[in-house]
């Protein structure tokens, strides 16, 4: 007969993982990034709160590292982006400033950027090298950002509301006709 530790401890240590990487981390993408073992991370969640390995902030639903753990914005928005690839997803971590976020999926490294209105020239020149870095994925917080930035390996720009819904655009260069935006994740993928 298997034990609980057996039966959920790879479970428990992602768990343990991503909150202690991503410091904090809204209940909803936690159950999001373990696809259709929802109900096996609830328990998780209620036991390591229990054994105070892990922290639940009522008030913003979320779980966090210290008793009072705070959103970082920025990063939740990443988050919400690489949920949307979670499937494909062989690892995921948050990186240095620039990059939010950086995961593999498919043999390929891609970097998750968040981009603040009036800091895209401060960005692009620090993301104007070529590289091999992998491909990037742009969040912006208003498609007007797009015209200002030139960031080698763009797959594809991105809005991230506040309830976690991603739409994707990407720029096509029309000669003569101004930028046009598709808004569909497959087109890159």
């Amino acid at each position: 007969m298997k034990n609980r530790e057996q039966i959920y401890g790879q479970e428990a240590t992602g768990l343990l993982r991503n909150i202690t990487v991503y410091h904090c981390i809204r209940h909803d993408q936690l159950l999001r990034l373990y696809p259709g073992k929802e109900d096996v991370i609830e328990n998780l969640l209620r036991y390591l709160v229990r054994q105070q390995r892990i922290f639940y902030n009522a008030d913003r639903d979320c779980y966090g590292d210290v008793p009072d753990c705070r959103e970082d914005e920025e990063l939740t928005a990443a988050l919400w982006v690489l949920l949307d690839f979670i499937e494909k997803v062989e690892y995921h971590s948050p990186d240095d400033l620039p990059v939010k976020l950086v995961f593999f999926a498919n043999g390929e490294v891609y970097e998750i950027i968040y981009v603040s209105r009036d800091k895209e020239t401060m960005l692009q020149h620090a993301l104007s090298k070529e590289d091999d870095t992998g491909r990037r994925l742009i969040i912006i917080e208003e498609e007007k950002q797009m015209r200002h930035l030139q960031i080698p390996h763009t797959a594809a720009y991105c809005m991230v509301d506040k309830a976690g819904c991603v739409q994707y655009f990407r720029k096509e260069e029309h000669i003569g006709a101004s930028d046009t935006l598709t808004a569909d994740r497959e087109h890159f993928e």
